[in-house]
């Protein structure tokens, strides 16, 4: 069995040559191999092209790299976690493409199985798919990705022994297994190095043949940014977003397996009791999602596609990005809810970008609002200034087309029926004036008589 040779952070980073690809393992701070990126920012490395999730955040990890003027192009999927990325793409001083979180980590399985590309439903009919190879294969419009590979991956893994076999904690796994097989050399940055024989082969994650060197460096709470402490990520809570979170969860059944999008529909999860039998799933690696802790932070806890962090219940399972989107797309996720900036009368959702602002915050929505079950949308019937946002046609750049099957808002509950939006409920002090006065879509009506009037 190979001995896979233990470097220091300096010699990791004198292997990133100026003009590579490095990939960069991580959800936003967890898993993230800050060190080594660290110790590349040191450096007089320059014109990268960086592929990870996101930027780091300001000042860590990817974001010091990009303070530096060392990356040139960065790909991935939720830049807006780091607001110098987004200034920098504005600016014109950083080139950014744009991809969805599956179709990211699908791209990086790819490239470290020897596969140049895939077709995939996700982002079909979106700005994101234009200028690419669009087929219908099986009743459905498929996008072509070409796979991603690298020049080096910098990873970051629990333990490893000697032969450079890696094991993962918790929700570390997420795009740090299918990098490690996607670049000519992999660094891999680890909390503890054992002798050969003492990780078991069943908890061996990533099988050390794909590994090169390793580098020992220990995590500290100040690695993890926002993630470092649970009391740094209060939900806002207001009674008429409790009263859409308490609707949403009437829909969810027992045995169901939902995800949970960002804002509104995260308050779901705080309302679910062991009694309800669902299994909340996140795309960063989770299934079996408990609420949040009292205190604490991702030292000790997996964290949510939030990067908040959270308990895990009895039952629950850890995997990789590239597994969990498989799961999406696979039809595997019975129920999705998240947010919405406009729904229209066809079923189509827009909820990741806005005019004026750059477009660099995709995440996981696309192939969560194509590949789900049911797709249930809360939102703010208007627009602050009282611009409707269920409305005709969606103005806004296309989440997906064609999929939504229910709008919760704070006035109330539209569901698809016999392919027509149809208002079938009111929320509390809500009338149906007042529904139809705010209302630009044209749709049905079939509430209950005591509640029509």
């Amino acid at each position: 069995m190979k001995t896979v040779p233990v470097i220091t952070l300096e010699e990791a980073a004198r292997l990133v040559k100026s003009g590579d690809t490095l990939l960069v393992g991580g959800f936003g701070m967890t898993g993230n191999p800050v060190h080594l990126v660290h110790a590349l920012a040191g450096t007089d490395t320059r014109d990268l092209t960086f592929v990870g999730n996101n930027v780091g955040e300001a000042g860590l990890s990817g974001g010091r790299l990009l303070r530096n003027g060392q990356i040139r192009k960065a790909i991935g999927s939720f830049f807006t976690s780091n607001r110098e990325a987004v200034a920098a793409a504005q600016q014109g001083t950083l080139e950014v493409q744009l991809l969805p979180q599956g179709t990211l980590a699908e791209a990086l399985r790819a490239g470290g199985a020897g596969i140049g590309g895939f077709y995939t439903p996700t982002a079909a009919g979106t700005v994101i798919a234009e200028g690419a190879d669009v087929r219908s294969l099986n009743g459905r419009e498929m996008v072509f990705v070409p796979a991603l590979r690298g020049n080096v991956a910098f990873v970051r893994a629990w333990r490893a022994d000697r032969a450079g076999n890696l094991q993962y904690r918790l929700t570390e796994q997420n795009f740090n297994r299918a990098m490690a097989t996607a670049a000519d050399v992999v660094v891999v940055e680890v909390e503890e190095i054992v002798e050969v024989g003492e990780i078991d082969p069943e908890h061996v994650h990533t099988p050390g043949l794909y590994v090169d060197y390793l580098v020992q460096a220990h995590l500290t709470p100040e690695d993890l940014g926002s993630s470092a402490d649970v009391k740094g990520s209060a939900k806002k809570v207001d009674e008429s977003r409790m009263h859409m979170a308490r609707r949403a969860l009437r829909e969810l059944r027992p045995g169901d397996v939902v995800n949970l999008g960002i804002g509104i529909p995260t308050l779901v999860a705080d309302l679910i009791t062991p009694e309800h039998g669902v299994n909340l799933h996140t795309e960063n690696g989770m299934l079996g999602v408990g609420p949040a802790p009292e205190d604490g932070g991702a030292m000790e806890y997996p964290v949510n596609a939030g990067k908040i962090p959270v308990t895990a219940l009895p039952g629950a399972s850890y995997f990789d990005s590239a597994e969990s989107f498989g799961m999406i797309r696979g039809g595997h996720v019975d129920v999705a809810v998240m947010g919405g900036l406009q729904v229209d009368e066809a079923g189509n959702l827009a909820n990741w970008a806005v005019p004026g602002k750059p477009l660099l915050g995709v995440g996981g929505a696309m192939d969560l609002a194509s590949g789900a079950g049911r797709l249930i949308v809360t939102m703010t019937h208007t627009d602050p200034d009282g611009t409707p946002k269920i409305v005709p046609e969606c103005t806004l750049p296309l989440t997906a087309r064609g999929n939504v099957s229910m709008i919760i808002t704070d006035m109330a509950v539209f569901e698809f029926l016999d392919g027509e939006l149809t208002l079938t409920e009111l929320m509390p002090g809500a009338t149906l004036d007042e529904v139809r006065a705010s209302t630009a879509a044209r749709f049905q009506e079939r509430l209950p008589e005591v509640a029509a009037g």
